[in-house]
Protein backbone atom coordinates (compact mmCIF):
# COMPACT_ATOMS: atom_id res chain seq x y z
CA UNK A 1 0.00 0.00 0.00
CA UNK A 2 1.21 3.56 -0.68
CA UNK A 3 2.53 5.49 2.32
CA UNK A 4 0.12 8.33 3.06
CA UNK A 5 2.70 9.89 5.39
CA UNK A 6 5.25 10.49 2.62
CA UNK A 7 6.15 14.20 2.56
CA UNK A 8 4.73 15.51 -0.71
CA UNK A 9 6.02 18.91 -1.78
CA UNK A 10 4.45 21.29 -4.27
CA UNK A 11 6.64 22.80 -7.02
CA UNK A 12 6.50 26.30 -5.53
CA UNK A 13 9.27 28.30 -3.88
CA UNK A 14 8.70 26.75 -0.46
CA UNK A 15 8.49 23.19 -1.78
CA UNK A 16 11.59 23.55 -3.94
CA UNK A 17 13.57 25.10 -1.10
CA UNK A 18 12.57 22.25 1.23
CA UNK A 19 13.51 19.64 -1.37
CA UNK A 20 16.96 21.21 -1.84
CA UNK A 21 17.46 21.30 1.94
CA UNK A 22 16.62 17.59 2.23
CA UNK A 23 19.18 16.80 -0.48
CA UNK A 24 21.82 18.87 1.33
CA UNK A 25 21.07 16.92 4.52
CA UNK A 26 21.72 13.61 2.74
CA UNK A 27 18.08 12.69 2.14
CA UNK A 28 16.29 11.16 -0.83
CA UNK A 29 13.92 13.28 -2.91
CA UNK A 30 11.91 12.11 -5.91
CA UNK A 31 11.46 14.83 -8.52
CA UNK A 32 10.01 15.10 -12.02
CA UNK A 33 11.95 15.35 -15.25
CA UNK A 34 10.65 15.36 -18.81
CA UNK A 35 11.50 11.65 -19.11
CA UNK A 36 10.44 9.95 -15.83
CA UNK A 37 10.50 10.77 -12.12
CA UNK A 38 13.98 10.50 -10.63
CA UNK A 39 15.08 9.48 -7.14
CA UNK A 40 17.63 12.10 -6.23
CA UNK A 41 20.50 12.21 -3.74
CA UNK A 42 23.70 14.25 -3.37
CA UNK A 43 26.08 12.52 -5.79
CA UNK A 44 29.06 13.42 -3.56
CA UNK A 45 27.62 11.81 -0.42
CA UNK A 46 28.35 8.08 -0.10
CA UNK A 47 25.69 7.50 2.54
CA UNK A 48 23.03 9.36 0.54
CA UNK A 49 23.84 7.44 -2.65
CA UNK A 50 23.78 4.16 -0.73
CA UNK A 51 20.26 5.14 0.28
CA UNK A 52 19.22 5.16 -3.39
CA UNK A 53 20.43 1.58 -3.85
CA UNK A 54 18.71 0.50 -0.63
CA UNK A 55 15.39 2.17 -1.46
CA UNK A 56 15.28 0.75 -4.99
CA UNK A 57 16.82 -2.65 -4.21
CA UNK A 58 19.20 -1.82 -7.07
CA UNK A 59 22.34 -3.88 -7.89
CA UNK A 60 25.42 -1.92 -6.82
CA UNK A 61 27.22 -2.72 -10.09
CA UNK A 62 24.61 -0.70 -12.02
CA UNK A 63 25.82 2.94 -12.36
CA UNK A 64 23.66 6.02 -11.82
CA UNK A 65 23.01 9.12 -13.92
CA UNK A 66 24.04 12.47 -12.46
CA UNK A 67 21.76 15.44 -13.19
CA UNK A 68 23.03 19.02 -13.52
CA UNK A 69 21.47 22.31 -14.64
CA UNK A 70 23.76 23.14 -17.58
CA UNK A 71 26.76 22.20 -19.72
CA UNK A 72 29.14 24.41 -17.75
CA UNK A 73 28.39 22.44 -14.58
CA UNK A 74 28.88 19.17 -16.43
CA UNK A 75 32.28 20.23 -17.79
CA UNK A 76 33.52 20.62 -14.20
CA UNK A 77 32.94 16.90 -13.62
CA UNK A 78 33.76 15.28 -16.98
CA UNK A 79 36.14 15.59 -19.91
CA UNK A 80 34.24 16.49 -23.09
CA UNK A 81 35.61 15.72 -26.56
CA UNK A 82 34.37 17.45 -29.72
CA UNK A 83 31.55 14.94 -30.31
CA UNK A 84 30.32 15.28 -26.74
CA UNK A 85 30.28 19.07 -26.96
CA UNK A 86 28.36 18.90 -30.24
CA UNK A 87 25.74 16.54 -28.80
CA UNK A 88 25.38 18.46 -25.53
CA UNK A 89 25.12 21.81 -27.29
CA UNK A 90 22.40 20.45 -29.58
CA UNK A 91 20.30 18.30 -27.24
CA UNK A 92 20.78 19.74 -23.73
CA UNK A 93 18.66 20.41 -21.87
CA UNK A 94 16.89 17.26 -23.00
CA UNK A 95 16.54 13.50 -22.91
CA UNK A 96 20.18 12.69 -23.67
CA UNK A 97 22.69 11.18 -21.23
CA UNK A 98 26.39 11.21 -22.10
CA UNK A 99 28.93 8.79 -20.63
CA UNK A 100 32.26 10.62 -20.34
CA UNK A 101 35.65 10.32 -18.61
CA UNK A 102 35.39 11.47 -14.99
CA UNK A 103 37.73 14.23 -13.84
CA UNK A 104 40.06 13.18 -11.04
CA UNK A 105 38.90 16.03 -8.79
CA UNK A 106 35.16 15.65 -9.50
CA UNK A 107 34.36 14.46 -5.97
CA UNK A 108 31.66 12.03 -7.14
CA UNK A 109 30.91 9.04 -4.92
CA UNK A 110 32.30 5.77 -6.29
CA UNK A 111 28.86 4.29 -5.63
CA UNK A 112 27.52 6.53 -8.41
CA UNK A 113 30.00 5.25 -10.99
CA UNK A 114 30.00 1.64 -9.69
CA UNK A 115 33.77 2.04 -9.46
CA UNK A 116 34.22 2.98 -13.13
CA UNK A 117 36.34 5.92 -14.33
CA UNK A 118 33.42 7.28 -16.36
CA UNK A 119 30.27 9.16 -15.41
CA UNK A 120 26.78 9.20 -16.95
CA UNK A 121 25.53 12.78 -16.94
CA UNK A 122 22.57 14.77 -18.25
CA UNK A 123 20.81 18.16 -18.14
CA UNK A 124 17.04 17.67 -17.78
CA UNK A 125 14.53 19.76 -19.73
CA UNK A 126 11.98 20.29 -16.96
CA UNK A 127 11.34 23.56 -15.16
CA UNK A 128 10.89 21.96 -11.72
CA UNK A 129 14.04 19.85 -12.06
CA UNK A 130 16.01 22.87 -13.25
CA UNK A 131 15.01 25.03 -10.27
CA UNK A 132 15.70 22.18 -7.84
CA UNK A 133 19.17 21.59 -9.30
CA UNK A 134 20.04 25.28 -9.16
CA UNK A 135 18.70 25.60 -5.61
CA UNK A 136 20.73 22.58 -4.52
CA UNK A 137 23.88 23.80 -6.25
CA UNK A 138 25.56 20.45 -6.85
CA UNK A 139 25.39 17.15 -8.74
CA UNK A 140 22.30 15.02 -8.08
CA UNK A 141 22.45 11.28 -8.73
CA UNK A 142 18.98 10.21 -9.84
CA UNK A 143 17.89 6.89 -11.31
CA UNK A 144 14.20 6.35 -11.97
CA UNK A 145 12.12 6.46 -8.77
CA UNK A 146 10.82 2.87 -8.78
CA UNK A 147 11.82 -0.46 -7.26
CA UNK A 148 14.69 -1.90 -9.30
CA UNK A 149 13.54 -3.80 -12.37
CA UNK A 150 9.96 -2.57 -12.14
CA UNK A 151 8.06 -0.13 -14.36
CA UNK A 152 9.43 3.42 -14.36
CA UNK A 153 7.25 6.18 -12.84
CA UNK A 154 5.75 8.96 -14.94
CA UNK A 155 3.46 10.44 -12.24
CA UNK A 156 3.82 11.26 -8.55
CA UNK A 157 1.28 8.53 -7.77
CA UNK A 158 3.55 5.92 -9.36
CA UNK A 159 6.40 7.02 -7.08
CA UNK A 160 4.18 6.99 -4.01
CA UNK A 161 2.93 3.48 -4.79
CA UNK A 162 6.42 2.08 -5.40
CA UNK A 163 8.69 3.84 -2.90
CA UNK A 164 6.37 5.68 -0.52
CA UNK A 165 7.78 4.26 2.71
CA UNK A 166 11.43 4.33 1.66
CA UNK A 167 12.24 7.94 0.71
CA UNK A 168 12.16 11.32 2.43
CA UNK A 169 10.11 13.45 0.06
CA UNK A 170 8.29 13.59 -3.26
CA UNK A 171 8.22 16.75 -5.34
CA UNK A 172 4.98 16.59 -7.33
CA UNK A 173 5.40 18.14 -10.77
CA UNK A 174 2.55 16.43 -12.62
CA UNK A 175 2.94 13.94 -15.47
CA UNK A 176 6.18 13.53 -17.41
CA UNK A 177 5.90 14.65 -21.03
CA UNK A 178 8.38 12.33 -22.77
CA UNK A 179 7.61 9.24 -20.69
CA UNK A 180 10.73 7.26 -21.71
CA UNK A 181 14.15 7.43 -20.11
CA UNK A 182 16.95 9.32 -21.78
CA UNK A 183 18.97 8.03 -24.69
CA UNK A 184 22.47 7.13 -23.47
CA UNK A 185 25.54 7.67 -25.65
CA UNK A 186 29.13 6.92 -24.67
CA UNK A 187 31.62 9.49 -25.90
CA UNK A 188 34.61 7.56 -24.60
CA UNK A 189 36.19 6.83 -27.97
CA UNK A 190 33.86 6.61 -30.96
CA UNK A 191 30.30 7.66 -29.98
CA UNK A 192 28.33 4.51 -29.10
CA UNK A 193 24.63 3.99 -28.39
CA UNK A 194 24.28 2.37 -24.96
CA UNK A 195 20.50 2.76 -24.55
CA UNK A 196 17.79 3.91 -26.92
CA UNK A 197 15.56 6.53 -25.34
CA UNK A 198 13.69 9.81 -25.60
CA UNK A 199 15.83 11.21 -28.43
CA UNK A 200 15.87 9.00 -31.55
CA UNK A 201 19.28 7.64 -32.54
CA UNK A 202 18.69 8.97 -36.05
CA UNK A 203 18.68 12.56 -34.72
CA UNK A 204 21.93 11.99 -32.86
CA UNK A 205 23.59 10.46 -35.91
CA UNK A 206 22.45 13.41 -38.05
CA UNK A 207 24.03 15.79 -35.53
CA UNK A 208 27.32 13.85 -35.50
CA UNK A 209 27.39 13.16 -39.23
CA UNK A 210 28.24 9.50 -38.53
CA UNK A 211 26.54 6.33 -37.30
CA UNK A 212 26.62 5.46 -33.62
CA UNK A 213 28.70 2.42 -32.73
CA UNK A 214 27.45 -0.40 -30.49
CA UNK A 215 29.00 -0.93 -27.03
CA UNK A 216 32.16 -3.06 -27.10
CA UNK A 217 31.09 -5.19 -24.10
CA UNK A 218 27.28 -5.24 -23.90
CA UNK A 219 27.29 -7.70 -20.97
CA UNK A 220 29.01 -5.25 -18.60
CA UNK A 221 26.85 -2.29 -17.53
CA UNK A 222 28.68 1.02 -18.08
CA UNK A 223 25.51 3.07 -17.78
CA UNK A 224 21.99 2.68 -16.37
CA UNK A 225 19.37 0.71 -18.27
CA UNK A 226 21.64 -2.04 -19.62
CA UNK A 227 20.42 -4.92 -17.45
CA UNK A 228 18.64 -7.59 -19.48
CA UNK A 229 15.54 -7.76 -17.28
CA UNK A 230 14.19 -4.31 -16.49
CA UNK A 231 11.06 -2.14 -16.71
CA UNK A 232 8.97 -5.23 -15.96
CA UNK A 233 5.27 -5.36 -15.02
CA UNK A 234 4.02 -8.16 -12.75
CA UNK A 235 2.69 -10.28 -15.62
CA UNK A 236 4.63 -12.22 -18.26
CA UNK A 237 5.06 -10.30 -21.51
CA UNK A 238 4.87 -11.66 -25.09
CA UNK A 239 5.91 -9.34 -27.92
CA UNK A 240 5.03 -8.78 -31.61
CA UNK A 241 1.63 -10.37 -31.21
CA UNK A 242 -0.92 -10.14 -34.04
CA UNK A 243 -3.70 -11.85 -32.04
CA UNK A 244 -3.81 -12.29 -28.27
CA UNK A 245 -4.60 -15.67 -26.73
CA UNK A 246 -7.68 -16.10 -24.54
CA UNK A 247 -5.89 -15.60 -21.24
CA UNK A 248 -3.76 -12.66 -22.42
CA UNK A 249 -4.45 -8.93 -22.04
CA UNK A 250 -3.52 -7.10 -25.24
CA UNK A 251 -1.47 -3.92 -25.11
CA UNK A 252 -2.16 -2.57 -28.56
CA UNK A 253 -0.57 -0.18 -31.02
CA UNK A 254 -2.45 1.19 -34.00
CA UNK A 255 -5.93 0.21 -35.15
CA UNK A 256 -6.43 -2.93 -33.07
CA UNK A 257 -9.07 -3.99 -30.55
CA UNK A 258 -7.13 -3.98 -27.28
CA UNK A 259 -7.75 -3.61 -23.55
CA UNK A 260 -5.17 -0.81 -23.56
CA UNK A 261 -3.68 0.95 -26.58
CA UNK A 262 -0.40 2.85 -26.64
CA UNK A 263 -1.62 4.88 -29.62
CA UNK A 264 -4.71 3.98 -31.66
CA UNK A 265 -3.45 6.26 -34.43
CA UNK A 266 -0.01 4.62 -34.53
CA UNK A 267 1.82 7.72 -33.25
CA UNK A 268 5.19 6.72 -31.76
CA UNK A 269 5.52 9.90 -29.70
CA UNK A 270 2.15 9.23 -28.05
CA UNK A 271 3.10 5.59 -27.54
CA UNK A 272 6.37 6.52 -25.85
CA UNK A 273 4.64 8.92 -23.50
CA UNK A 274 2.01 6.30 -22.57
CA UNK A 275 4.19 3.18 -22.31
CA UNK A 276 4.95 3.15 -18.59
CA UNK A 277 1.49 4.42 -17.64
CA UNK A 278 -0.04 1.50 -19.57
CA UNK A 279 2.30 -0.98 -17.86
CA UNK A 280 1.26 0.43 -14.48
CA UNK A 281 -2.39 0.05 -15.53
CA UNK A 282 -1.78 -3.59 -16.48
CA UNK A 283 -0.40 -4.19 -12.98
CA UNK A 284 -3.47 -2.51 -11.48
CA UNK A 285 -5.68 -4.80 -13.59
CA UNK A 286 -3.84 -7.84 -12.25
CA UNK A 287 -2.82 -8.95 -15.76
CA UNK A 288 -0.87 -12.21 -15.50
CA UNK A 289 -0.15 -12.62 -19.21
CA UNK A 290 0.38 -9.60 -21.47
CA UNK A 291 0.50 -9.61 -25.26
CA UNK A 292 1.92 -6.59 -27.10
CA UNK A 293 1.21 -5.52 -30.67
CA UNK A 294 4.18 -5.06 -33.03
CA UNK A 295 5.90 -1.66 -32.72
CA UNK A 296 7.87 -0.24 -35.69
CA UNK A 297 11.64 -0.43 -35.11
CA UNK A 298 12.51 3.17 -36.03
CA UNK A 299 12.57 6.56 -34.32
CA UNK A 300 11.09 6.36 -30.82
CA UNK A 301 9.88 2.86 -31.67
CA UNK A 302 13.44 1.68 -31.15
CA UNK A 303 13.37 2.88 -27.53
CA UNK A 304 9.86 1.51 -26.93
CA UNK A 305 10.92 -1.90 -28.22
CA UNK A 306 14.05 -1.81 -26.08
CA UNK A 307 11.94 -1.32 -22.93
CA UNK A 308 9.46 -3.99 -24.00
CA UNK A 309 12.19 -6.55 -24.71
CA UNK A 310 13.65 -5.95 -21.25
CA UNK A 311 10.16 -6.20 -19.72
CA UNK A 312 9.72 -9.56 -21.46
CA UNK A 313 13.15 -10.95 -20.50
CA UNK A 314 13.41 -13.93 -18.10
CA UNK A 315 13.45 -12.82 -14.45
Amino acid sequence: MPDATLLTLQPDAAGLAKAAAILRDGGLVSFPTETVYGLGADARNDRAVAGIYAAKGRPSFNPLIVHLPDLASAEKLCVFNDEAVRLASTFWPGALTLVLPLRADAGISKLVTAGLDTLAIRVPDHAVAQVLLRNFGGPVAAPSANPSGRVSPTTAAHVRDGLGGKINALLDGGSCTVGLESTIVSCVGAPALLRAGGIPAEALEACLGQPLALPSDPDTPVSPGQLASHYAPQGAVRLNVQAAEKDEVLLGFGAVDAALNLSPSGDLTEAAARLFECLHQLDAMGAQRIAVSPIPEHGLGRAINDRLRRAAAPR
